[in-house]
């Protein structure tokens, strides 16, 4: 009984340290420790996962990302939930902490910008040109336009702005599909559960089974910023290296390979 049992566990040490087998290989993230927490608007996903995975590569640190809405993730840190860095993606929500003091003197800075598109399924084919008056409702028929919360989420209030600018808000406003947040209005296009969706150009460009229709004008809307602050309750010391690396080549690559225009770098 007992030779029967060193045996084997012998043959296994052999060949354990002669290379034959080895133990499943545990990836950057699971080996790294806790960086810094993130609270980030819904339309920098695609994106800051894959920055998150570098910085954590040449770190050792792994960012813990929470997505949503800008208005419902500053009213959650406002509430306290515990975060190091938030990224709003335009600048009403950053105001909002800001006037709380609830952010870090000296760490806000505008770090992004991006664009507002109509979109559609990849295989409509509509003939839109956005312009004043441009016949939106008409070509809506009696499908739905996604836009996220018109009265909180970002994408929403620069949609609602575009709208009402260019003369067509009231004629589609029965026919709204409002979603939590961007990425979510984006998914009702792509199922083909709304006939064309207000989101960023990064979110059409993160999602191959939806097709830019046009591009609005950027004098139909405030100008889209995405500002990135630390906040005071923060203790962690990663987090100031994190936004630092949001600027660093490695990131501006990723970046702007989403379609996000970068401020500061």
């Amino acid at each position: 009984m007992f030779k029967s049992i060193r045996l084997p566990f012998a043959a296994f040490c052999f060949a354990f340290m002669s290379g034959l087998i080895s133990l499943p290989e545990q990836s950057a993230a699971q080996q790294a420790k806790p960086g810094p927490v993130i609270f980030a608007a819904a339309s920098m996903r695609t994106a800051l996962d894959a920055i998150s995975a570098d910085f954590t590569k040449k770190t050792g640190y792994a960012p813990k990302i929470s997505y949503g809405s800008s208005g419902v993730l500053a009213k959650q840190i406002n509430q306290a939930a515990p975060a190091d860095i938030f990224i709003s993606a335009n600048l009403k929500w950053m105001d909002y902490l800001d006037k709380a003091k609830l952010l870090r003197p000296g760490t806000r800075r505008n770090l992004l910008g991006n664009a507002l598109v109509l979109i559609e399924p990849a295989d409509a084919n509509a003939k839109l040109k956005i312009a004043p008056g441009f016949p939106l409702a008409a070509a809506l028929g009696n499908g739905k336009l996604a836009v996220c919360t018109i009265a909180s989420c970002p994408a929403g209030i620069y949609g609602k702005q575009a709208l009402v600018s260019l003369g067509v808000f009231k004629d589609v406003e029965p026919k709204l599909a409002q979603a939590a947040n961007v990425r979510s209005a984006l998914v009702l296009v792509a199922r083909g559960e709304a006939k064309f969706g207000i989101v960023y150009a990064t979110d059409a460009k993160a999602e191959p089974k939806v097709k830019v229709v046009d591009t609005f004008p950027e004098s139909s809307h405030k100008s889209i910023v995405y500002p990135i602050a630390i906040l005071k309750s923060s203790t962690n010391p990663e987090a100031a290296r994190f936004v630092a690396f949001m600027t660093s080549q490695v990131a501006v690559r990723i970046l702007t390979g989403q379609g996000f225009t970068v401020l500061e770098h």
